[in-house]
């Protein structure tokens, strides 16, 4: 269990102005949870990360790791406990002039293992991460992916109870990304630890995340199941990085032409897998045209948000029974033409 208390932290320019950059945060993080923390430049999420290993100090509030006050701890109780937690890194992070096995039984060596254990650990690690056949390899000679994964093992090697993990992905394209992403999924279910992930892409929450917190300002505006944010966002800067996610903007060209009701349709749940526009389509005479839109899969629960064209040539009243119809088997329905 990780415990954040009304934490705060300020820091002070050199000419005594004070900023605060995180504002009276308190979480709950259960062991063995993907827990994201999510939002745009500036809000504070870097910060709060940094307090979890006592690399940035809070200025009020604590933190507790399993039971221990980390935000309390200094010398060598701070650098015991560190061992228990794992770091990676945006920019990875790696000593340039140390082999892949180098790097990893660097994290060992301070933790204080046997010489005699390190080399089959590092082994061991490194082909969990598929990296056993670049072990001798230095970081000028991997890819950005590759990279990360050295700063997974490394963060790893040491079984640490927690990870965690400052923008894994900002630094890779799309594939990599999804591919560094999986990895830690599979170490989350696998080793069962912890993860508190940082990132401004919520398209990364939706992909790893059990839960998460949204932070603007400093502050979490919004915490919860990751389904159910993306479902029922309730902060108006949740709303829009979801709608930013969802992008579901029609071009104006089409907008001014359509005749008919133009419907935003939430599906959540068991709604999305169920033949809802063909019920409407067959029992009431109209016709459905599907302009947008996507269902995808969140947690294994179906989420899905389209834009469609209803009409009827010979019927118009039909068409507002089929919406009725809609509506009664949706979680939300919205008129966006009138």
């Amino acid at each position: 269990m990780i415990e954040i208390n009304n934490v705060c932290v300020d820091f002070v320019s050199r000419r005594g102005a004070t900023t605060r950059a995180v504002d009276n945060v308190s979480l709950r993080i259960a062991p063995g949870e993907i827990f994201g923390i999510v939002g745009t430049s500036g809000a504070g999420k870097s910060t709060l990360l940094r307090t979890l290993n006592a690399l940035t100090r809070p200025s009020e509030g604590s933190i507790k790791v399993n039971g221990t006050e980390i935000s309390a701890l200094s010398g060598a109780a701070l650098r015991q406990a560190r061992h228990r937690i794992g770091m990676i890194f945006q920019h990875f992070n790696l000593m340039h002039t140390r082999t892949v096995a180098q790097n990893v039984a660097f994290s060992l060596k301070a933790a204080g293992w046997e010489r005699a254990a390190i080399a089959p650990r590092v082994a061991e690690i490194l082909a969990l991460v598929g990296l056993a056949d670049k072990a001798d390899r230095y970081p000028a000679q991997l890819s950005g992916g590759q990279k990360q994964r050295v700063g997974i093992a490394r963060a790893i090697a040491n079984h640490p109870d927690v990870l965690l993990c400052d923008e894994p992905t900002s630094a890779l394209d799309l594939e990599t990304s999804a591919t560094i992403l999986a990895l830690l999924k599979r170490i989350n279910e696998q080793l069962g630890i912890t993860i508190v992930l940082i990132t401004h892409e919520m398209n990364v929450i939706k992909t790893i995340c059990d839960r998460v917190a949204v932070m603007s300002g400093g502050k979490v505006v919004e915490e919860g199941d990751v389904f159910d944010l993306f479902a029922h966002p309730q902060h108006p800067f949740t709303q829009q990085l979801v709608s930013h996610t969802l992008n579901l903007t029609l071009p104006e060209r089409l907008r001014q032409h359509l005749h008919g009701s133009l419907l935003k349709i939430l599906f959540v749940g068991d709604s999305a897998e169920q033949p809802v526009l063909s019920e409407a389509a067959v029992n009431f005479g109209v016709a459905v045209n599907i302009l947008h839109g996507k269902i995808e899969y969140i947690g294994e629960r179906a989420l899905g948000i389209l834009v469609v064209q209803l009409t009827a040539k010979e019927n118009p009243e039909a068409v507002a029974a089929a919406v009725e119809h809609i509506r009664a088997r949706t979680a939300q329905v919205e008129v966006i033409n009138g």
